[in-house]
């Protein structure tokens, strides 16, 4: 640069050009394209090398999998099915398995199977839930509409051997308390509506045309309420949520081996507390319906409750309870 300044600039020039001042506007105009040159000459290298070296854009993200499988597990102090325990008010533990499949964004498909520890009259190994349906979303609505059948593998046939009243006989020949076979089926539909991630407000229906295979119909319906915790206030990964459920359970009449026998209709209602850490839950809840002891023992065929029982016609599967239940949900998903 220092020879061109001194070539252009005019040092190498004969004194009476410089002397010129037309020659001298030449020279500075003449110097100062050249200095132009010079910069944009050496800026090209430097500028070859950003584009060589500069970063590749991320690639774009994958697009979330539309299959998933939910899975979880549980212990609770009592199994209670809508009032009604299925334990023999003694603890119990279940699980669950249940591939998912998006077939849309807001439409899922799904079918699973549960498994729970029950002790009933007819003692069978466990109660099977096998289940599916679809679940189509609408913004803060959910609902849920499917099939589920009640197996319970392994029962045995209850007889009476003692005075049985239904049995219309004071003699000791076994009668035939139980069926030999109590597996059943239902249809449901759920829907929920939820406010600002908060409140969850929802309504259930369930039907079955032939109710614990009595030939008597059972529909229940209910409306459910839940408040979460909004996660601001609380640690992180820690949640608590209040909530209750009100029932009503609409039963029909037995078949000819129960003797066409009205069963009560009853009403159903729980209400408790969770504590939610990550994956896991801690439940307590309170249980309670309005059948009397009689009427729980003509639901249940509670085995306490037969003339050879302590319950003599009465049964306590039916009253109020308090649940502690402590599960763990989660999906794959999740565990990714």
């Amino acid at each position: 640069m220092a020879n061109l300044r001194k070539m252009f600039g005019g040092e190498f020039l004969p004194h009476e050009c410089r002397a010129n001042p037309a020659i001298q506007g030449l020279m500075m105009k003449t110097t100062t394209l050249a200095t132009a040159l010079v910069l944009a000459a050496t800026a090209v290298p430097a500028l070859g090398a950003d584009l060589l070296y500069k970063k590749a854009a991320p690639p774009p993200a994958p697009a979330p999998s539309m299959f998933d499988i939910a899975l979880g597990a549980a212990i609770a102090t009592d199994y209670n099915f809508r009032g009604i325990s299925q334990s023999d008010r003694g603890p119990s533990v279940s699980g669950y398995f249940e591939p998912r499949f998006k077939i849309a964004p807001n439409f899922e498909i799904y079918a699973g199977i549960g498994g729970l520890s029950v002790k009933l009259p007819t003692d069978p190994t466990a109660e099977i839930d096998l289940y599916a349906g679809i679940r189509p979303t609408f913004g803060p609505v959910n609902f849920d509409f499917g099939v589920l059948y009640y197996y319970y593998p392994n029962e045995t046939q209850l007889f009476c051997v003692a005075a049985c009243p239904s049995a219309g006989t004071t003699g000791v020949t076994p009668f035939p308390w139980t069926k030999a076979n109590t597996d059943f089926w239902e249809v449901y539909g759920k829907a929920a509506y939820t406010f600002a991630d908060v409140v969850t407000l929802g309504a259930n229906v369930y039907h079955s045309p032939n109710w614990l295979n009595t030939g008597a119909t059972g529909t229940y319906g209910s409306l459910t309420g839940k408040v979460t915790v909004p996660t601001s206030w609380m640690p992180p990964d820690i949640g608590a949520y209040v909530s209750a459920e009100l029932g009503r359970y609409w039963l029909g009449t037995t078949d000819a081996f129960f003797g066409n026998t009205p069963l009560p209709d009853y009403t159903y209602w729980n209400v408790g507390l969770g504590l939610t850490y990550k994956a896991f839950t801690l439940d307590l809840r309170y249980h309670d319906t309005d059948l009397n002891r009689a009427q729980c023992f003509v639901l249940t065929g509670d085995p306490g409750g037969l003339p050879a029982g302590p319950g003599q016609g009465l049964s306590r599967w039916c009253s109020e309870a308090f649940i502690a239940k402590l599960s763990v949900d989660t999906t794959l998903a999740a565990l990714k």
